[in-house]
């Protein structure tokens, strides 16, 4: 075990309920393989990482997909809102005695693995780092400790998740990453090369 912990959080790729705001306009079947490029693509990144790894799964644990279990291990996602799930997800790693956590989605096509190896690193000097995402909530959360409130009494999916998230942390150190794109509308990947051959 190392002391640092990656936690992915995704969604059960099925017909109809992945990228819905996306579908609207690329239909449900287009929505869906693309939300398995970006899967594909987070797997990716994350398997590059030098950290112990974890995928919380939305609707049900799969065993035999693109995360190998001798590298991620596996849990469902518990809570009724995003805040509560993520809250229970750091807990979870905080009781199994991770120093410094980390957590990401799976729909960010700009990722790397630098972006993660840096904010653990800043997470040495650092009580939080946030990776501030274009839509004005975040892509990446790390924690040196529970910050309990953070996760709570927040408008998830909404612009003002980030700004009320800092403003819960104002008593601690902070580092913001660079800014990112999630991809959760068509806007998000019209004009991006590598989403292209989708909208064929």
């Amino acid at each position: 075990m190392t002391k640092n912990l990656l936690l992915i959080f995704t969604r059960n790729p099925e017909l109809g309920k992945a990228k819905t705001r996306l579908a609207k306009t690329v239909g449900d079947e287009t929505a869906l393989e693309i939300y398995k490029f970006l899967l594909k693509k987070t797997n990716e990144i994350s398997s590059k990482v030098n950290a112990d790894k974890a995928v919380y799964y939305s609707v049900k644990v799969r065993k035999n997909d693109i995360w190998d279990a001798s590298i991620y291990q596996k849990h469902l996602q518990k809570g009724e809102d995003l805040g509560i799930r993520m809250l229970n997800a750091f807990k979870h790693g905080f009781d199994e005695g991770y120093k410094k956590i980390i957590i990401i989605g799976s729909d960010l096509y700009d990722l790397t693995p630098n972006h993660i190896e840096q904010a653990f690193s800043y997470l040495d000097s650092n009580d939080v780092v946030i990776g501030p995402a274009k839509d004005g909530g975040y892509y990446l959360l790390g924690l040196t400790k529970l910050h309990e409130q953070i996760f709570k009494n927040k408008d998830w999916g909404t612009s003002s998740v980030r700004k009320d998230t800092l403003k819960d942390l104002k008593e601690n150190t902070i580092h913001l990453l660079e800014e990112l794109n999630d991809i959760d509308v068509f806007e998000d990947i019209k004009d991006h090369k590598a989403f292209q051959h989708f909208l064929k």
